[in-house]
């Protein structure tokens, strides 16, 4: 399998200051990476350079044979990135249904037969459908959060970056993004990288995962070895058996 993405010595950050250095890791088609570390290792920077949202200092960023690192951000999402950071950047003035219909674009090239459209978002999370007239405002951190990530699959992209999905959010609400994420994913095969602070719940429903650490790579593998590693993944992650 050909991949998708490829990163060469990537090293970025904010300004002058390098936050990521070094950073090499590749991404097969139809696959998502569990990207895994403690606060501060700079798991967001990459995925904002990623967006094309940080300074990059050197290295390369690929995308189905498209250089991303020659990009601006937006048009990197119309490369085929669909990013939901850890502010979501819903639109809070609008509503949920002129929030997809705002951004909603037809099915590209690695989105198959069946395009996510907002009627597809509104299936997917029956929540949106009930609210579709409600404002951004209105919602609650749940719903915000499942607006986010509707609006972008609504891009139909190549690669989905999800920057902690499941922060601060109830269990319920927690259960049905990841049951979202999950067939997403491992069901519909859109390639994901997922940055999350639930280690467990991630590499569960993931193929491969990347550990940083003061902005290098430390770990790369599968994410049914790490999982089956407790010892290795609170060596990693400082996560309790």
């Amino acid at each position: 399998m050909a991949d998708l993405l490829t990163i060469d010595n990537l090293s970025a950050g904010y300004g002058e200051a390098v936050v990521i250095n070094g950073v090499s890791l590749s991404l097969d088609e139809g696959k998502t990476l569990a990207l895994l570390g403690r606060n501060g290792t700079g798991k967001t920077t990459l995925m904002n350079t990623l967006a094309g949202a940080t300074r990059q200092h050197g290295g390369s960023i690929t995308l189905g044979g498209v250089a991303l690192h020659k990009l601006s951000a937006h048009e990197r999402a119309g490369a085929g990135i669909g990013w939901v950071p850890q502010e979501r950047n819903i639109f809070k003035s609008l509503t949920v249904h002129e929030n997809l219909t705002a951004v909603a674009r037809p099915g590209r090239k690695g989105s198959g037969n069946n395009p996510f459209t907002p009627e597809r978002v509104y299936e997917m999370f029956p929540r949106l459908a009930e609210r579709k007239t409600n404002l951004g405002t209105e919602l609650s951190g749940g719903e915000q959060q499942m607006l986010a990530v509707g609006r972008a699959l609504v891009l139909n992209p190549r690669l989905l970056l999800l920057d902690e999905p499941l922060e601060g959010l109830a269990p319920i609400i927690v259960e049905e993004l990841l049951k979202a994420i999950s067939r997403i994913t491992r069901d519909e095969g859109l390639s994901a990288i997922i940055v999350e602070q639930h280690p467990q719940a991630i590499l569960a429903i993931s193929h491969t995962t990347v550990v940083l650490d003061h902005g290098k790579v430390v770990h790369s593998g599968t994410a049914d070895e790490l999982l089956a590693q407790p010892a290795l993944l609170e060596k990693l992650l400082g996560v309790a058996r």
